[in-house]
């Protein structure tokens, strides 16, 4: 097993070819060795001997992710994942059982495999559901041609995967749709003008963040300026103001010239001078 000691497990270390290579040249365990490795795992907690069953099974994860490479993802990243899978079958292998670790194993780096999958495959996931991902793995098979499933090739589908017609169909159609860049160029192939993208769909008028703080800043300073200029007016007129325009339930002229025992007219002429006030108060200073 010298080769398997020597053999990287980080596929970053060197290329990809580089790798299956190595993987290749680590000899196959037999079903003795695997057994004498694995109670070394379990009874004394030998993590060398955990090593040399990981490369020694290095090619089988290899083979199970080259399974998986029409789903448009890295095989780095299948092998990465399956290796992943592989060392917590290992971590869970009973030697007594009788199996060997290949046919233990492989429900584990599919699993890993699967889920990576599942997470980097549309930015939106696709599968969420048990029924979802069952479809979502087994539906390309099922699909004689690109053409979309027919009524009875859908139903087919749906009783040999034990799940619901409607099932079948929009997992179809998410299989089929295509992640589109969030901000994509503004013209087509012709050189012309063209809003495709969502963030045309998304923008908001007056969302520059700088314009959002000055225009608040701004709100901030003039509602100041009013309270501050309601404060400088006298007791009357300040009320008069504040009954006709800042409660809710408003008062009338009428009701204020009850109140202060003078007419309608009066209170308009006093209204009319505080409001010129507070204008006045309220311009710029140059």
């Amino acid at each position: 097993m010298s080769n398997a000691l020597s053999l990287p497990l980080n596929l970053s270390l060197g290329s990809i070819d580089d790798y299956l290579a190595s993987v290749n040249r680590v000899s196959r365990l037999d079903a003795a060795e695997e057994r004498a490795l694995a109670l070394r795992l379990r009874n004394e907690e030998d993590l060398e001997a955990a090593r040399m069953l990981v490369l020694a099974n290095l090619r089988f994860v290899v083979h199970v992710a080259r399974g998986y490479m029409g789903y448009g993802l890295p095989l780095p990243d299948l092998i990465q994942e399956g290796n992943i899978g592989l060392m917590k079958a290992i971590k869970r292998f009973d030697p007594e059982v009788g199996v060997r670790l290949v046919s233990f194993a492989v429900h584990w780096i599919k699993a890993e495999i699967h889920e990576f999958i599942i997470q980097n495959w549309r930015i939106v996931k696709v599968a969420t559901t048990k029924a979802q991902r069952k479809l979502f793995f087994n539906l390309r098979k099922y699909k004689t041609n690109a053409a979309w499933l027919t009524q009875n090739e859908a139903h087919a589908v749906a009783e040999e995967l034990g799940v619901d017609v409607s099932t079948v169909f929009e997992m179809e159609g998410r299989l089929s749709s295509h992640d589109v860049a969030f901000d994509l160029s503004d013209e087509n192939d012709d050189g012309e003008k063209e809003l495709s993208s969502p963030v045309h769909f998304l923008h908001q008028e007056n969302a520059d963040p700088a314009e959002i703080l000055e225009n608040s800043d701004w709100g901030q300073q003039k509602q100041h300026q009013l309270l501050s200029a309601i404060e400088s007016l006298d007791e009357r007129s300040r009320d008069i103001v504040e009954s006709r325009w800042l409660i809710d339930q408003k008062l009338t002229l009428h009701d204020l010239a009850e109140r202060y025992n003078v007419s309608a007219e009066r209170i308009r002429q006093l209204e009319n001078t505080a409001m010129k006030k507070i204008k006045l108060s309220m311009l710029p200073i140059h």
